[in-house]
């Protein structure tokens, strides 16, 4: 039974087995790396039957938990998501290979020769929630650069983990790589995330992807360090000079196509000389499209707003709700988001080119958007496969952590037998 296992020597067992994987991948080849990512997608579309049955068992996990509709939406798995799973496989895949990837090189006159060369971080540790296509990212995104990885996924996806899990082993074993390279915590029991945040001698980084309570408590208490983001408190900017047709299209899109991921629109920041047109065109269909918009004072004048409270901003709702405040002009929006934002994405609507400017290089936000839908705020969106996640921190790795983000790189010089004077 779980309950009885002995986590703190199961955890120890599977960083050993990580550290010694890590190691072996370190100098594998690319061909092999891409031979097991691709026999990985073939066994994830194979057995999709088997991965969906898995995930109805986790469904009705998640029912029993009371997992609000958003969280249900992360969980749920059909036949297009595991496509998507596959084609983020075979995508990451055909990507070039970031290890030993030159960075920069130079001669100094003393007659030495340098090269700064990508190199793997070693054994990364993703903790993560809800999502089991997680799962299939952050394996293959970790093995492309060459690390192992620990996956701890979340209690509600376990079941569908598991049979993604199985498949990234058989593209291990088809290609000759160590199958401790990619190993998934096989237990509910939250030691085990307690147990990973202190394996500083087995894991080089851990990466949690999830929501507040999560991130925060890894933050808190990790000894290992820790690529992260908060939340998703994604701000929209409604200058006076945007256009009326593409901003209604994007704020529709960016708060409604899926509320539950972290690019989802939380805060729309609205000129006050717009309000009554632009602002109101675009609240009105936001309503109409079954969003509950919390309005300021100004704003909530409008037919179907909901007043906002004294605390509505900085909120991450992950749901069909949004805030909306009125704002002088760009210094104000710029203010409001440096007060509330979580410095992961931001957006600014507008004709203006000073406006644009002025919005992207005076706010620090990981990723900022002009006239483009924050739920492009992704990986894949990005041309990186897939992601492992959005960082908003500013050590290492910032925004979409791709495999390129998953290493560190070490100096290599050369000479012909030069000594220092």
């Amino acid at each position: 039974m779980e309950e009885q296992e002995n986590i703190p020597a199961l955890m120890a067992d599977i960083g050993a087995r990580a550290k010694v994987a890590a190691a072996d991948l370190a100098s594998a080849s690319a061909e092999r790396k891409h031979a097991a990512l691709i026999s990985a997608a073939e066994a994830v579309w194979e057995r999709r039957a088997d991965i969906l049955e898995a995930n109805t068992r986790d469904m009705a996990f998640g029912r029993e938990k009371g997992l609000s509709d958003a969280m249900m939406d992360r969980l749920m798995l059909d036949e297009a998501r595991v496509q998507g799973m596959v084609d983020g496989l075979r995508s990451i895949a055909e990507q070039a290979d970031p290890v030993g990837e030159v960075i920069a090189e130079w001669d100094q006159a003393s007659g030495i020769h340098i090269r700064r060369v990508r190199t793997p971080l070693g054994v990364i540790g993703v903790i993560y929630e809800s999502r089991p296509n997680v799962t299939a990212d952050a394996g293959a995104l970790c093995l492309k650069a060459g690390n192992a990885v620990i996956l701890r996924g979340g209690s509600e996806s376990f079941h569908a983990s598991r049979a993604i899990h199985a498949c990234l082993q058989q593209g291990l074993r088809d290609a000759n790589l160590p199958e401790d390279a990619i190993q998934l915590v096989p237990t509910r029991d939250r030691a085990a995330v307690s147990a990973m945040l202190t394996m500083t001698d087995t894991i080089d980084v851990i990466v949690p992807r999830g929501g507040k309570g999560l991130v925060g408590l890894v933050q808190r208490e990790a000894r290992v360090p820790v690529f992260a983001h908060l939340e998703g408190i994604v701000h929209i900017y409604i200058d006076k000079d945007a256009d009326p047709e593409k901003t209604l299209k994007v704020v529709l899109n960016a708060k409604t196509r899926r509320t539950g991921i972290c690019g989802a629109a939380e805060c729309l920041l609205i000129h006050q000389d717009v309000a009554k047109t632009i602002g109101q065109g675009v609240i009105g269909a936001l309503i109409h499209a079954g969003v509950e918009v919390r309005a300021d004072e100004t704003l909530a004048t409008i037919s179907g707003t909901v007043p906002a409270s004294g605390d509505e901003w900085g909120k991450e709702y992950l749901d069909m709700i949004i805030g909306a405040k009125t704002v002088t002009g760009v210094d104000d929006a710029i203010a409001h988001i440096r007060t509330y934002g979580s410095n992961h994405t931001d957006c600014v609507l507008t004709e203006n080119p000073d406006v644009a400017a002025a919005f992207l290089s005076r706010l620090d936000s990981a990723i900022l958007m002009h006239n483009v839908s924050t739920q492009f705020a992704d990986g894949g969106e990005f041309g990186m496969g897939a992601e492992i996640g959005i960082a908003t921190g500013k050590m290492h790795a910032r925004g979409p952590v791709g495999a390129a983000q998953l290493t560190s790189f070490k100096y290599l010089v050369t000479g012909d037998g030069v000594v220092r004077g």
